[in-house]
């Protein structure tokens, strides 16, 4: 393919994705078919031959869209949003067209340049403490990570490195395996398994902290767990608060949190993969409160900002905390600028070394939205939220599981967890809407999020109506046979 026919075919492309995106709800939002579906309509083999465009093109339609989860779908309430916008696809092509491998300022200096300044724009516009910012002299900073799994890894082993370094300065001859092997983290019952799977990888224990009445973590839970654990010889080291749960976006208690995190010398990383797009909404700032005493801070503009995946935001207040950790500096990464003091090498903010053009997602969105359209949307979304939580209460079969704060119901049906498992199961077989589900002290519960970026009133008065309408068949079935 030269660059004449790239022209032609990159102007096809951008009409099928318009097109794809313009008439989504026509498709059926959860794919019908079995594992393994695909492999009997593809060859065994690579084609040794070069093969048109046209028919490449024909068989996205034809083999991958029947097996695709329509995401962007107004049909599609399950998990959390997942970005996407118009100026953030063209800056993902640009990106992908200009191809740098930014691990270095020298290895492509806007790239540095303009994620350190986007971070900055960010920060500003959920109001961040200025601590974590970079600015012209701050010591904090910010980095896009892949995913807020990365950063929390990230967060994870660098305060495991400031915990060995300081208990071998109190004790030098300690060794690292036997600090290891004393560090304790903590984070909620209701975190993401990935705080979790982030242990394992780290090698560090994890304990899960019970929650309160409204599924937060309360200081009174993380004060017990530390002098438990530092009476047993235990070196507490890491919590990981989370706002805005992925089970019913619940918000662990940072105030209260906070202080003793710093007491104890204990990081406090504060993941906010969903609930932090909210943040740029004065009304939500609240929900930040008490990220002043944190060390990280993370959420996913990818998720709720309309900046497509990925794109996962990271603060620090102090990025040698960071750059301490991961420093690994071989002649063929050094430059003559890397000691100058007044840039940044994200490689050393990082697990991989590689990393794409990403802020330009940001860079475009933030121009062409502006800050007020971006507020619009998230306000959007929580009025859709709360207009299906009313159609849930007027309903007496059903109850609310959970506070309803943001883009997320937790709802079921009054009865069993079998009763409520089975609706789940009619309305995900219907393949008219697609809903995933939750467990809340025992109980099975379903999630109603407000994803898609076309979603309306119309999408979420009919998923009400289908869900009620096999609620009915399934209460009377159930009757019936009682």
């Amino acid at each position: 393919m030269d660059s004449t026919e790239f022209r032609k075919r990159g102007k096809e492309m951008v009409d099928y994705i318009a097109d794809y995106l313009e008439t989504i709800e026509k498709r059926q939002v959860y794919p019908d078919v079995e594992p393994g579906y695909l492999r009997p309509h593809i060859p065994d083999s690579a084609p040794e031959e070069p093969e048109r465009f046209e028919d490449i093109l024909k068989d996205v339609e034809n083999i991958i869209m029947p097996g695709v989860t329509h995401w962007h779908s107004p049909y599609f309430f399950a998990y959390y949003p997942t970005a996407n916008s118009f100026p953030a696809l063209l800056a993902d092509m640009l990106s992908g067209g200009i191809g740098c491998i930014g691990f270095t300022w020298a290895s492509s200096p806007a790239c540095t340049e303009l994620e350190t300044v986007m971070l900055d724009w960010l920060g500003k516009m959920i109001n961040l403490p200025p601590s974590f910012l970079a600015e012209k002299d701050g010591e904090g900073g910010g980095v896009i990570q892949g995913t807020a799994s990365e950063a929390t890894l990230v967060a994870l082993l660098a305060a495991r490195s400031k915990a060995i370094h300081r208990a071998q300065s109190g004790n030098g001859t300690l060794t690292q395996g036997d600090i290891i092997g004393r560090l304790v983290a903590y984070t909620s019952d209701q975190a993401h398994s990935s705080v979790e799977k982030d242990g394992l990888i780290a090698g560090v224990q994890i304990k899960l902290l019970p929650t309160d009445d409204t599924f937060a973590v309360r200081g009174s839970a993380l004060r017990k767990a530390v002098d438990k654990d530092k009476a047993a010889g235990l070196i507490p080291f890491f919590f990981c608060a989370t706002l805005g749960t992925t089970t019913c976006c619940s918000f662990d208690k940072l105030s209260e949190l906070g202080p003793i995190c710093n007491e104890e010398n204990i990081w406090m990383h504060v993941d906010a993969a969903y609930a932090g797009s909210s943040f740029v909404c004065p009304e939500f700032r609240h929900l930040l409160n008490g990220v002043e005493f944190a060390d990280s801070f993370n959420f996913n503009p990818h998720k709720w900002l309309l900046v497509n995946f990925d794109c996962s935001t990271m603060w620090v207040k102090k990025r040698t905390d960071l750059t301490c950790a991961f420093k690994i500096d071989p002649v063929y990464l050094k430059h003559d600028h890397q000691e100058s003091g007044l840039i940044t090498d994200y490689r050393h903010w990082q697990i991989p070394l590689g990393r794409r053009f990403r802020s330009l997602k940001m860079w475009f969105v933030f121009r062409m939205y502006g800050v007020k359209g971006l507020q619009e949307y998230i306000r959007k979304h929580v009025k859709l939220a709360h207009e299906f939580k009313d159609l849930v209460l007027q309903d007496d079969r059903f109850e609310i599981c959970a506070d309803v704060i943001l883009g997320l119901v937790c709802f079921r049906l009054k009865g069993t967890n079998e009763l409520n498992e089975a609706l789940l199961k009619n309305i995900n077989d219907s393949r008219k809407i697609h809903l995933v589900p939750c467990n809340l002290r025992g109980k099975f519960v379903l999630r109603f999020a407000v994803c898609a970026r076309t979603v309306e009133s119309a999408h979420v008065q009919f998923a009400w109506k289908h869900i009620t309408k096999l609620a009915g068949e399934l209460l009377k079935a159930q009757k019936q046979r009682d």
